[in-house]
């Protein structure tokens, strides 16, 4: 015996060990008149009539094919069919089976609500045609029980809701906190006094300012942050802070320097503040969503204005004629104008596309300029709702800060991208690329700026309260220095003195550099 064959042999003895039900062809007997041999179980050969599991498995698929009819009888011409004869199991005629979609359209008509029929035309009162109800239609419907109380919770929780809103605002409240609110000649404190040794009645700004090194004063009497400083109109004798503890404060620039009144009126922080022109009145808004116009002098609150939207910037219109007239930008990306003398919104600004962040008059007053959350700035004709110049480029940052220089022809803009970018107000608001400041850290802070007098510096807070002096000019930086310990959030330069700046941030105090 070969070797192969002893191993092929050896191989199936141990696979029927394994298998002891299994059998297959000895394969060392050769094929010369010698009847098979198999090894492996015996009664498995005679059950499976000696047929290995391939022969099995041709034999089922065999048994399994389909049967054609037969009749390979060719000379009769009727019956003959051939190899093309049907299946034993065939339909001839079937039904044709629908398509998917022709069941869903069966759907639909079958879920179809059914309506009432008349179309007897010549029945005039009972005639219904195509406009017929449904037949499961209710006319009148009432709620069930259980819908009716769970409508009725609605309702009160709405009706909560409503008186909320409708609160009553606060009282406002006035505190002197000077000894005579009058002098021997019974001149208010809003008098400007005449022996400070600077002509503060001059019209004419000072010959050479000069940069600021120290501190001098420091005002404090906030709780929280500071939003805003403005000076006292033309004499800056005075210098008034809007604070985040929602009190407004009236402060001395000269002698005691102390605080002189506090305003306290509204519920939330105090956003903005406004002089008018002669500076007996002032406007102010707030968190609250109100506006509020106060007298100077006595601290009263004469008028109350709301759209019910919160009021971010606030300026009285600066012609003489039209003092009786305000703009606050709201957070409902409009202008509002109200008139003073009716309590009345007579104007509305909608064109900006995100909260409105400032509004700044130019030339001479007949036009303004708003910029706003979303990134562009408009000019506009006073009272015309259209803005007539549009400036956005997809280079532009949000610029929350606008400031118009003492000569009427700039429009400095305190741009999200820690610049602070220049625009020429008369000619055309064209975007003057060479007069960029950089350097300073201001992004998501609306950090006022301010031009010296004499228009030699400009200059703004920062993110780290630091106060940065640049050259007008060249756009060099000249001096940078750590003012507060928050944000340096408003920044004003003395319009009479030389060298003399107020700054303001958010760690509530206000200081005044020499």
């Amino acid at each position: 015996m070969a070797l192969t064959d002893q191993c092929s042999v050896i191989s199936i003895q141990m696979v029927v060990a394994n298998y002891p039900s299994g059998f297959a062809l000895d394969p060392s007997v050769d094929g010369s008149g010698q009847t098979d041999k198999y090894i492996g179980d015996s009664d498995a050969v005679e059950e499976a009539k000696g047929k290995t599991i391939f022969e099995k498995n041709n034999q089922l698929e065999k048994s399994k094919k389909r049967k054609r009819e037969k009749n390979t009888d060719a000379s009769d011409v009727d019956g003959y069919l051939g190899p093309w004869a049907k299946y034993k199991d065939e339909e001839t005629v079937s039904k044709p089976s629908k398509t998917i979609f022709e069941k869903n359209n069966q759907l639909e008509k079958s879920k179809k609500r059914k309506r009432e029929k008349n179309t007897d035309a010549s029945d005039v009162d009972g005639y219904l045609g195509p406009w017929a109800k449904y037949k499961d239609e209710e006319t009148v419907s009432k709620p069930s029980e259980e819908e009716q109380k769970e409508l009725d919770e609605i309702l009160a929780k709405r009706a909560k809701a409503g008186k909320q809103v409708e609160e009553k605002t606060v009282e406002e409240k006035t505190t002197l906190h000077i000894k005579d609110a009058y002098d021997y000649q019974g001149r208010s404190f809003l008098h400007p006094p005449q022996d400070v040794g600077v002509n503060l009645r001059s019209e004419e700004p000072p010959e050479k300012c000069f940069l600021p090194k120290k501190l001098i004063h420091t005002w404090s009497g906030h709780t929280k942050g500071i939003a805003a400083i403005r000076w006292f109109p033309r004499f800056a004798h005075l210098i008034m802070s809007a604070g985040m503890d929602s009190k407004i404060k009236l402060w001395q620039v000269y002698k005691e320097r102390q605080c002189v009144r506090t305003y306290s009126g509204h519920k939330q922080a105090v956003r903005d503040v406004c002089f008018n022109n002669t500076g007996t009145e002032f406007l102010s808004c707030g968190y609250d969503r109100y506006c509020k116009l106060w007298d100077t002098e006595t601290g009263e609150c004469k008028a109350r204005f709301t759209s019910r939207k919160v009021p971010y910037c606030i300026k009285f219109h600066p012609e003489e004629d039209k003092q009786h007239l305000f703009v606050a930008g709201t957070s409902d990306k409009k202008i509002v104008c109200w008139d003073i003398r009716s309590g009345e919104i007579i104007q509305e600004y909608d064109r900006h596309l995100g909260p409105v962040n400032t509004i700044t008059f130019i030339d001479q007053n007949r036009r303004f300029v708003s910029t706003s959350d979303d990134k562009s700035l408009r000019v506009w004709e006073w009272d015309v709702p259209v803005d007539f110049k549009y400036i956005a480029d997809p280079s532009m940052h949000s610029m929350p800060a606008v400031t118009l220089s003492p000569n009427g022809k700039w429009l400095a803009c305190q741009s999200m991208d820690n610049k602070i970018c220049v625009f020429n107000a008369l000619n055309r608001m064209k975007f003057i690329r060479k007069k960029t400041f950089t350097g300073h850290m201001v992004a998501g802070y609306a950090c006022g700026i301010d031009f010296s007098p004499e228009m030699s510096y400009i200059s703004c807070g920062d993110a780290d309260g630091k106060v940065y002096i640049w050259d007008w000019r060249s756009t060099k930086l000249y001096s940078k220095f750590k003012a507060h310990d928050d944000v340096c959030i408003s920044l004003l330069w003395h319009p009479h003195e030389t060298s003399k700046m107020a700054t303001a941030g958010w760690d509530g105090v206000i200081k005044y550099w020499d």
